[in-house]
């Protein structure tokens, strides 16, 4: 018979086991509840992920002599040849070739796994380096030193995105291909690359500097390659944290030919082609600058303190929970790195030259770090090595381009006008990455941002 509407509602009353009557900490526990206020990023809350050390240690001895590559290639042929021009034109040979073949390894390195690209990449590079070393102590012709120059860079172990790779997988990703979760991490994670990265090149170019002065200028590249070679072994056996080759996943994301079909990875591209121009172009210029004034041994220290800088803001920049867009805070430190190289131009003495560096390395991290954390949004996981590397070797491409530039108005016309080189790429990086912001928004699939970082609709990442 049916009831009354204040008699059905006394009966629901009177039921303990009506689900709607229980109170919220009740609820089932497969719908956890959010806290209120998640944790903040970290450095110290990121080195406590779980299988984090077990690839950040190697991957950082494996990374150390990319670092001492340019600069020993420039010392070396410099001394060989007699000519900047000639140098730099050895070294942009090298990063030509790494640019090109950086992505391919990184493709390989998604399908079959780190550790199947990185033994034998390790092996041909020491190779490598020890015959452009033999060719130029015997002073062979520059076309045979150009000709070792590409398979140099084409070996170059691309241990930067690797790393990067396994922090995306430890941070909440899937190591099969599939989309992970969002991770407050992420920002942070990318800037203790970055960190680590400049790290390096505050040690490197110092080291291979004093080898090549101390000893011989032979035993910067030397000790690249027996590093590389140690470090890289160090590494590929360290399968802890590596992402599985996922052959079937890499194949049906990188069905339009590469991870550079994807129009924000073109964009960024294009803005680390002129972070790439302030390397090359601060090297073969603090190079020139020093020897011009008979001071060679500060070549390493000045560059050391650029990397420095770059260090210092990385820290600063992964340690703040950040706000505002990614794509806004890219914008504005690639006009502020622009801003910071044109007094490079026109200051040329020792502490100029050390000031101005710490503040074109404070702009590059911001730089480098949101350009990472924007490919990690907008790249599906299967094809996330490639990405990163698309972007490395658009660093060292850059980087070709203006040791090539500086060379020859070094030659020509003394070390300050090498040092236009940097404002020249970062100029015009800027113009396009301005035109191409468009492009630097992740579009979700699914209600999950390709490549990791969840939105529920198409905005800047932050």
């Amino acid at each position: 018979m049916p009831t009354s509407p204040p008699e059905r509602q006394r009966a629901t009353a009177r039921t303990p086991a009506n689900t709607q009557a229980r109170p919220p900490h009740h609820s089932h526990p497969s719908q956890p509840t959010q806290p209120a206020h998640p944790p903040k990023p970290g450095y110290g809350r990121l080195l406590r992920t779980p299988g984090a050390w077990t690839f950040l240690v190697p991957g950082f001895v494996a990374r150390q002599p990319f670092a001492m590559l340019t600069i020993g290639i420039v010392l070396l042929v410099r001394h060989t040849t007699g000519s900047y021009g000639t140098a730099g034109a050895v070294a942009a040979a090298t990063g030509a070739s790494m640019a090109l073949c950086a992505p391919r390894g990184g493709r390989l390195a998604d399908r079959y796994g780190q550790r199947a690209v990185l033994l034998p990449g390790v092996v041909v590079h020491a190779a490598s380096v020890a015959g452009l070393v033999a060719l130029s102590v015997s002073y062979a012709p520059t076309w045979a030193l150009f000709a070792m120059a590409v398979p140099v860079g084409a070996s170059v172990p691309q241990v930067g995105p690797m790393v990067r790779a396994r922090w995306a997988v430890a941070l909440g990703g899937s190591s099969d291909g599939a989309p992970h979760r969002a991770s407050s991490l992420l920002t942070t994670a990318a800037a203790f690359e970055s960190v680590t990265d400049e790290f390096t090149f505050v040690i490197g170019p110092v080291l291979a500097t004093a080898l090549c002065a101390g000893v011989h200028p032979a035993a910067g590249l030397i000790a690249e390659s027996a590093l590389t070679l140690i470090g890289g072994v160090l590494f590929a056996t360290r399968r802890a944290g590596a992402p599985l080759p996922h052959r079937v996943a890499a194949a049906r994301d990188a069905r339009h030919g590469s991870a550079l079909a994807v129009s924000g990875v073109r964009a960024l591209a294009v803005a680390f082609l002129g972070i790439g121009t302030v390397f090359g172009g601060m090297q073969v210029s603090l190079t020139a600058f020093t020897q011009e004034i008979g001071r060679p041994g500060l070549n390493g220290l000045l560059y050391g303190v650029f990397a420095a800088g770059n260090m210092l803001a990385g820290l600063g920049y992964g340690a703040v929970a950040w706000r505002g867009g990614a794509r806004t805070r890219l914008l504005r430190a690639y006009a502020a790195l622009g801003v910071a190289c044109a007094p490079l131009c026109v200051l040329h003495t020792v502490p100029a030259l050390g000031a101005l560096g710490v503040v074109a390395g404070l702009c590059v991290a911001p730089t480098v770090i949101t350009g990472y954390t924007l490919v990690d949004a907008l790249v599906p996981p299967a094809i996330r090595t490639e990405a990163f590397a698309w972007l490395t070797g658009a660093v060292a491409f850059g980087q070709a381009m203006a040791v090539t530039a500086a060379g020859l108005l070094t030659d020509r016309w003394g070390s300050h006008a090498g040092f236009t080189v940097p404002l020249a790429g970062t100029g015009l990086a800027l113009v396009v990455l301005v035109g191409l912001r468009g492009r630097l928004v992740p579009r979700p699939r699914g209600g999950v941002a390709t490549g990791g970082i969840g939105h529920r609709s198409p905005v800047a990442v932050d």
